[in-house]
């Protein structure tokens, strides 16, 4: 498999989004060494990359079907699932090696991350709660960017992993309104499918509420500046303007929109808190 199909398989701008998280919990734990930011790293785009392959073979029947779905390589024949499985067991390798030169900690959990990788894409098959299992599954990156530096729990990751969980539940939800009929007639479980699309749109409000809770709480708990600040109170805006788009007449248009404009949350609080860590005295 070359390069291009593998950051078509694995949607590569989506890893560069999801770094951010992990360098929060950096940030948050002090800043840490070049090194640390390095391993961190390539221990983020080995999951994502991980996570996204095992996706990709778990779903391949259900996205052949399904009509959003069914032009991505594996069902489009573009690629093997022999090719997709291997992509998937090198980056777990890497992952664990990666996670092994930050420390003992996340080495061992490590191993607890890929367990949360595969087990994932089978969660929607039994339960409604998929969308906060993937929020769960993405709150491991500022766990453990924050762990990658100290080495040990605290309080502080736990509340920037929720903040994660529930911002990422929240726009799951909203993205599973594409699917809804599609998921009825195969079963599938969602939150949309279960208790309608109104019902939906107040749960991922309220989702996004709590994440935005947990940002204001993280900072009072480590005593953020200014910038900090003002990086949270522009993804306010954002969420506000998401939970806008989501309530759109058309709606195929407005997930377009909504997920460009939530390319910028992740940015934003990272840049922010960067100038709170290094440049605020």
């Amino acid at each position: 498999m070359d390069f291009k199909k593998l950051s078509q398989l694995i949607m590569i701008e989506q890893t560069v989004f999801a770094l951010p998280f992990a360098y929060l919990g950096i940030l948050f734990a002090g800043g840490g060494r070049i090194s640390t930011w390095i391993f961190a790293s390539i221990a983020l785009i080995a999951a994502r990359t991980a996570g996204m392959c095992f996706n990709r073979l778990i779903d391949a029947e259900i996205d052949a079907k399904n009509p959003r779905t069914q032009d991505r390589l594996l069902p489009r024949g573009d690629v093997t699932r022999q090719e997709v499985l291997r992509a998937a067991v090198i980056s777990c390798g890497v992952l664990v090696v990666s996670s092994y030169m930050l420390n003992m900690l996340c080495f061992y959990l490590s191993f607890v991350a890929i367990v949360l990788l595969v087990s994932y894409s089978y969660f929607k098959r039994f339960s409604s709660a998929s969308h906060l299992y993937l929020g769960f599954v993405e709150a491991a990156a500022p766990i453990g960017g924050y762990l990658a530096v100290t080495g040990e729990f605290a309080l502080t990751p736990f509340i920037l992993g929720f903040a994660i969980m529930t911002w990422i539940a929240g726009l799951d939800v909203v993205y599973a309104l594409l699917d809804v009929d599609f998921d009825r007639k195969e079963g599938l479980y969602s939150i949309p499918s279960r208790y309608g699309v109104d019902k939906a749109l107040v749960i991922s409000a309220l989702l996004y509420v709590l994440s935005f809770a947990s940002m204001i709480a993280a900072g009072i708990l480590t005593s953020r500046k200014e910038s900090y600040w003002i990086g949270v109170l522009c993804v306010g805006i954002i969420f506000i303007y998401q939970q806008k788009l989501a309530r759109s007449s058309d709606l195929q248009h407005a997930i377009k929109e909504f997920f460009k404009v939530n390319s910028f949350v992740s940015p934003v609080l990272f840049f922010a808190t960067l100038v709170d860590v290094f440049f605020v005295m």
